[in-house]
């Protein structure tokens, strides 16, 4: 998934309110950004860190950047729009990229199921079960290589996987996909510490049959791309 829109490359001087962001630009202009990130951003929102903005010129939005990339001093990037992966998921579902989601032949997204709930795909096919994926953006790392989900206390995470786990009973296929938008680590764990709650209903619906879908990207500032599952 391309950028629509080439970024720039901007120094942040403050996220607040959750969904703005203060930067600095190159020219010395000060600009606000939309955050298209309702998590805490732990570690990704200090004072200073260097970041990509998107322009837009669309006479509907009141914010003409959007903050899109945060770049590490190592070189690597980490993407905080939570609205890319199923972007981008998307469409290597389509091309059936995802080896292990490749068999089937119909994509839905966004599919009323549960309580009140959208499953972010439901993926159909000839003979095979119904899958429901749930997906979810991973951008926190507090060791090195580590991603770690979630960066923040989240019932809604927890109440998507008791709805998975009724799915899977109700014998269809049943996925959580944890997306890690960062280039920098090869391993992912549960942040049980920050949400106890999550990870115990992690580990029953896997119990009640839920599988565990971990996927890397690659991130530059012209795009993101699906990359290779994780070892479970």
């Amino acid at each position: 998934m391309r950028f629509p829109t080439p970024l720039i490359p901007a120094t942040l001087i403050k996220r607040y309110k959750r969904f703005l962001a203060d930067c600095r630009l190159e020219d010395g202009r000060e600009v606000t950004a939309h955050c298209a990130n309702p998590g805490s951003m732990m570690g990704l929102a200090k004072p200073g860190m260097r970041i990509w903005l998107e322009p837009n010129d669309d006479p509907k939005k009141k914010l003409k950047y959007g903050w899109r990339l945060v770049e590490h001093a190592n070189g690597h990037f980490t993407g905080v729009d939570t609205s890319v992966p199923n972007r981008a998921l998307k469409s290597a579902l389509a091309s059936g990229q995802i080896k292990e989601l490749a068999a089937y032949s119909t994509i839905r997204a966004e599919v009323k199921y549960g309580q009140n709930s959208r499953i972010d795909f439901l993926l159909t096919g000839d003979v095979l079960p119904d899958c429901y994926v749930e997906v979810k953006s991973v951008t926190l790392s507090r060791q090195q290589g580590l991603a770690e989900f979630p960066d923040s206390v989240t019932a809604r995470g927890a109440k998507h996987l008791r709805e998975l786990g009724d799915m899977a009973e109700a014998g269809h296929r049943a996925v959580m996909l944890y997306l890690v938008q960062r280039t920098d680590c090869q391993r992912f764990a549960l942040a049980a510490d920050i949400d106890p709650t999550y990870a115990a209903e992690f580990d029953a619906a896997r119990a009640r049959g839920v599988e565990r879908l971990v996927v890397g990207t690659s991130i530059t500032p012209e795009g993101v791309e699906i990359g290779q599952p994780f070892a479970d």
